[in-house]
């Protein structure tokens, strides 16, 4: 790794939306905290960072989310009565969160969009390259999605986007990317964005996935940045004019994904990762397997 790549230990996790397609349940709890199985999403998310070498995380939270501040530090009453019953098996999964990576908080105030979001972390990051991770996206450990991107960055250097291949009806849920191949299978070059495009206006069926290896020099482009679609700040926007001119900090390359991902952005897709993860899980699996496989033969 050269001097100009330095490497990368340092995640940003936007965490200040307000969750309404989840309401009521996320009127009073963050959306990042409802549970996937018996851990709430977020933990997923920074557990992955961790494990691509990244443990200096930052989160940019927003009003009514303490409760995040609160998981991943020490509860010691509840350790406590954990450590009198001899209950070590939960004592350590509740020391398991506190315990997992050096954690910073910064509060976004208005809601201007995700390009705002990483923003707040300029003073945090400084002049360092950083990792941009989206709590609606659960990638699973087993395709280390991250570190492929931490690898292309260093090989590379500029911004690294995950992409995944949609169908061209979906592709209008995402941002999307034009795309030109490399040497390797898994990596392209980036050479254009457009954020949430009609079908018929798509470059590709390429969609950017939340996941971001980033360029410190995308924070003097967001600066400049004007609100676009939805009259937010979007990040899609800033990155599109890095990859038009890579004399503003690099080229941007993409890593395409074709591992297990758990989409928890809408109460169907979370559903369906609960019961995917459930039913993969060696302690709930089996049990859970043989309810559903009954549930289903009734029911259907």
């Amino acid at each position: 790794m050269t001097e100009s790549n330095p490497r990368i230990t340092k995640a940003v996790i936007p965490a200040a939306g307000l969750g309404t397609r989840f309401l009521p349940a996320t009127k009073a709890t963050p959306k990042e905290m409802l549970p996937v199985v018996d851990k709430p999403a977020i933990q997923y998310v920074v557990e992955e960072a961790v494990s691509a070498g990244l443990d200096d995380v930052l989160m940019i939270t927003g009003r009514n989310k303490r409760p995040l501040e609160d998981h991943f530090d020490r509860n010691y009453e509840l350790e406590s009565a954990l450590q009198k019953k001899g209950d070590a098996g939960r004592l350590a999964r509740v020391q398991e969160s506190s315990d997992l990576a050096t954690m910073h908080y910064v509060r976004q105030g208005d809601p201007k969009g995700l390009g705002h979001a990483v923003l707040c972390a300029a003073p945090h990051v400084g002049q360092e390259p950083f990792a941009v991770l989206l709590g609606d996206d659960l990638i699973d450990p087993r395709d280390p999605l991250l570190q492929r991107m931490v690898e292309v960055q260093a090989q590379h250097g500029g911004s690294v986007v995950a992409l995944l291949e949609v169908a061209p009806e979906q592709i209008h849920l995402y941002g999307c990317a034009a795309i030109d191949a490399t040497e390797d299978s898994d990596v392209v070059r980036v050479t254009g964005m457009v954020e949430k495009p009609d079908a018929a206006d798509a470059p590709s069926n390429y969609a950017i996935i939340g996941r971001y290896v980033l360029d410190p020099q995308i924070f003097d482009i967001l600066r400049k940045t004007e609100p676009g679609r939805g009259g937010e700040i979007q990040l899609t926007d800033a990155l599109q004019q890095l990859a038009a001119d890579e004399r503003l900090g690099g080229p941007v390359h993409g890593v395409v994904f074709k591992g297990r991902r758990y989409d928890t952005g809408d109460r169907g897709d979370y559903l369906r990762a609960i019961v995917r993860l459930a039913c993969e899980r060696e302690d709930l699996g089996p049990d859970f397997r043989t309810w559903l496989r009954s549930y289903v033969a009734e029911e259907m």
